[in-house]
C-alpha cells in the first residue's frame, strides 16, 4: 500500500467519486438500508449527477469537496458546506466523508477531514447510528453528540458536533 493523498475534487472525478460512494455505502450500510435502494442499477449514475452538480453548480460554490488517492485510485471522498439549518449554531457542516473499507486506518479519513474543514470553525455532522467505528472516529477528531437524531431514508442519524480549536 503506497501513501494516501488528498486534494481537492475536480470534475474529471466524478464517475470515480460516484463508485466509490455506492461503494462506501453499500460497505457502510449493508443491513441499515435496503438491498434494493444499494443495488439500484441507476445508482452510480445517480451520485453521478450529484456529484456533477456539487462540483460545478454556482449554487454550491462555498461547498468543500476533496478526495483520496492510493496509487492511483480513488480511495475516499468528502464534502462540507453551509449548514442546512437555518439557526444553526455551526459555522460548517460535514455532509460526506467515506473511505473504502480496505483502506480505513491509512490516515485517508483525518486527511479528508481535514481537507474540507477548518479546525477553527464550528462543525456539525450527521452520522448513521449505529455506526460505531464512524462515531469513534469523529469522537478521536474532537466531535461530540449532541443528542438530537432524525431517521434519513430509513437510517437514524445522530447529530455530532465540535467547537472551534
Amino acid at each position: 500500500m503506497g501513501p494516501v493523498t488528498v486534494r481537492p475534487a475536480r470534475v474529471g472525478d466524478v464517475a470515480r467519486m460516484a463508485r466509490v460512494n455506492v461503494r462506501c455505502w453499500q460497505e457502510t450500510y449493508r443491513g441499515l438500508m435496503p438491498d434494493a435502494v444499494l443495488d439500484d442499477p441507476g445508482f452510480v449514475a445517480a451520485r453521478e449527477r450529484f456529484w456533477t452538480v456539487a462540483l460545478t453548480d454556482g449554487r454550491y460554490r462555498a461547498n468543500r469537496a476533496a478526495v483520496a488517492e492510493r496509487g492511483g485510485e480513488l480511495v475516499g471522498i468528502a464534502m462540507s458546506g453551509p449548514p442546512l439549518d437555518a439557526d444553526a449554531a455551526w459555522d460548517r457542516q460535514l455532509y460526506i466523508l467515506y473511505v473504502l473499507k480496505a483502506d480505513h486506518g491509512t490516515g485517508a479519513g483525518p486527511a479528508l477531514l481535514e481537507a474540507v474543514v477548518d479546525p477553527a470553525e464550528a462543525v456539525a455532522l450527521w452520522v448513521a447510528d449505529p455506526n460505531p467505528r464512524a462515531q469513534a472516529f469523529y469522537r478521536r477528531h474532537g466531535f461530540v453528540a449532541d443528542g438530537a437524531s432524525q431517521v434519513d431514508g430509513g437510517v437514524r442519524e445522530v447529530r455530532m458536533v465540535r467547537r472551534p480549536r
